[in-house]
């Protein structure tokens, strides 16, 4: 089997509709797919009535956390999503976007960057806005040449030029209303240094004590060491091992499938969910 289990469409960042994405990852050989949108599940519906047969969604969404002044996202897998008090708190990050990226799309006038909030709304569309938007308008306008170009300290990047902190739930909390609507958590990219800060192994073991399933380590912001790290620090706590692409469309260059997750280590999450469960395709439409 094969098994991207961290893919994102126009419900947030991603530049594929959640159809699109789900037809690619079929052409693409996949088995299995999850659709982990930042903090939103809205493009569920349309990738589940697109899902060509032979291909399963695992509902999901990864969810925007803070440590200690540290950003971290969480991959929530298999969660009943309309459990009210982690629906709630997904909905409060959400609605925090839009300042958030306003607040961006100041400093960055002040810098001299001639960025505007239509130019931004308009790349992300009905998606969550987010710091990807406000990257493709600096690319747009010759800034930078690439998305990842934006996210340095010049820029985008945590405690960067044009920075602005949004809400982001506490991992400890986040945990507990994961599991609190049956999901299971995966800690995403935990060593991705180029992002910015990354919480200390410490705390990824205070996270497992609290429930914590497992990291993801087979990504692709991930030197070869760091992976055979991580791999070490899971076993030594007991955690599940992941891996996925972390798959944008256009907006970066990794590709479906760039990296996955064992058949064993999916079965595991499957067995432990009880608020959703995988959805086989039945060829769409």
């Amino acid at each position: 089997m094969r098994i991207d289990l961290h893919t994102h469409s126009t419900a947030s960042d991603g530049t594929d509709t959640p159809a699109e994405l789900v037809r690619k990852a079929a052409a693409a050989g996949l088995d299995v797919i999850a659709l982990t949108d930042h903090d939103t599940t809205r493009g569920h519906a349309e990738a589940l009535s697109a899902l060509p047969e032979g291909l399963t969604l695992v509902p999901g969404a990864e969810l925007s956390c803070r440590l200690d002044g540290i950003s971290m996202h969480l991959l929530a897998y298999l969660f009943d999503p309309e459990e009210p008090a982690l629906f709630a708190e997904r909905e409060l990050v959400r609605d925090d976007r839009v300042p958030r990226a306003q607040g961006m799309i100041a400093k960055l006038n002040a810098l001299g960057v001639p960025v505007t909030w239509e130019q931004v709304a308009r790349i992300a569309g009905d998606g969550s806005v987010g710091r990807p938007h406000v990257a493709s308008a600096l690319v747009e306008l010759g800034v930078v040449p690439t998305v990842n170009d934006a996210f340095t300290s010049e820029w985008l990047a945590d405690g960067g030029r044009a920075y602005m902190e949004k809400h982001e739930t506490d991992p400890f909390e986040a945990l507990r209303l994961v599991k609190g609507a049956g999901g299971v958590a995966v800690f995403a990219h935990p060593a991705a240094s180029k992002r910015g800060r990354t919480v200390p192994e410490s705390a990824i073991a205070e996270l497992a004590e609290a429930g914590l399933d497992g990291i993801e380590v087979d990504h692709m912001d991930h030197e070869p060491g760091t992976r055979a790290r991580l791999r070490g620090l899971a076993k030594d706590l007991g955690l599940l091992v992941t891996g996925s692409s972390d798959y944008h469309g256009s907006r970066k260059t990794c590709v479906l499938g760039e990296f996955m997750t064992d058949p064993e280590v999916y079965g595991e999450i499957t067995r432990r969910a009880t608020g959703a469960f995988p959805v086989p395709g039945a060829g769409g439409v």
